[in-house]
């Protein structure tokens, strides 16, 4: 079965744009400060490999409709009010982010703490409102209950307090998996969870989409590690080394880096694995799962 991945994303790609421009707030509208903060940030550049594995989950599992873009949309929201944070003086203080001066560095601290905030709770919006009115409320519910515990106090946010105390000690595998499992790892297990969810599937298919999503996870916070050392954000970011500079957790420095990309690599191949059975519908997942390890940025 041939798959042309490269026109697939290019598609779903100009979806997602279109939507999330359709979804935010005109920069111009009132406070415009807030609203140009949040757009700048959305609009920075970014792969839209979230709400693109979303819709890949969704059709996967025998989605119709237009009903899951919002809950893709409202992903990226949570993933990039997440960076937002992320860059701040009191956590990575990073200048770069795309390539660009990061929303701090644009808008001043304040604003780029509430344009983060704006965007995880619009994002809460965008499922309640739109999707619920699509998907119906029991569904709705569903999909919140899923987003929610994965960026909370045993996902995204436990993972980015473990990853801040861990800088500079001697953290070892166990700490290492704890960090990219839940800062990285959850909110991609849940977003191919969400698409499964949306499409009505059984349990059974919504498991078996996490249990994709768990290892893809995983693997793609791998491989920005891999790219820290290799430096292959060049000049995306504030500079090559990062990690290393600042003494971070990661898996080279736990592993080394042969060992990491033979990790990451082990993981997209047992992520492909659980969705092998899926055949033609499956071939958007098994393209999404390539690309994780073979990105040079």
């Amino acid at each position: 079965m041939s798959f042309d991945l490269e026109n697939y994303m290019d598609a779903r790609r100009a979806e997602v744009e279109e939507a999330l421009d359709r979804y935010l707030p005109a920069g111009q509208s009132y406070p415009g400060s807030l609203h140009k903060a949040m757009r700048y940030s959305v609009f920075s550049g970014g792969k839209r490999f979230r709400p693109i594995l979303c819709l890949a989950s969704f059709g996967a599992s025998g989605g119709k409709g237009r009903g899951v873009m919002p809950v893709a949309c409202a992903i990226e929201l949570i993933h990039t009010y997440s960076l937002i944070h992320d860059d701040l003086p009191c956590m990575d203080d990073d200048d770069l982010r795309r390539g660009r001066p990061t929303n701090h560095k644009v808008f001043g601290e304040a604003i780029a703490v509430l344009a983060g905030d704006a965007l995880l709770t619009h994002a809460i919006e965008l499922v309640v409102t739109v999707a619920g009115r699509e998907l119906g409320s029991e569904t709705c519910l569903r999909l919140l209950e899923d987003i929610t515990r994965a960026i909370g106090v045993d996902g995204m946010v436990a993972g980015q307090v473990v990853d801040m105390e861990s800088e500079g000690t001697k953290a070892g595998e166990e700490t290492v998996s704890y960090i990219h499992s839940r800062k990285t790892g959850a909110l991609i297990a849940s977003t191919a969870r969400c698409g499964a969810i949306a499409a009505g599937a059984d349990g059974a298919t919504i498991q078996k989409m996490g249990a994709y999503g768990e290892k893809v996870g995983l693997a793609f916070q791998i491989t920005d590690d891999i790219l820290d050392v290799e430096g292959g954000f060049g000049e995306l970011k504030s500079g090559a080394g990062l990690d290393s500079q600042k003494q971070k957790a990661t898996y080279p420095s736990v592993h080394g880096l042969q060992r990491s990309k033979t990790i990451a690599a082990g993981l997209i191949a047992e992520a492909k694995a659980v969705i092998a059975d899926l055949a033609e519908p499956g071939l958007p997942l098994m393209g999404l799962a390539d690309i994780v390890v073979r990105r040079v940025s």
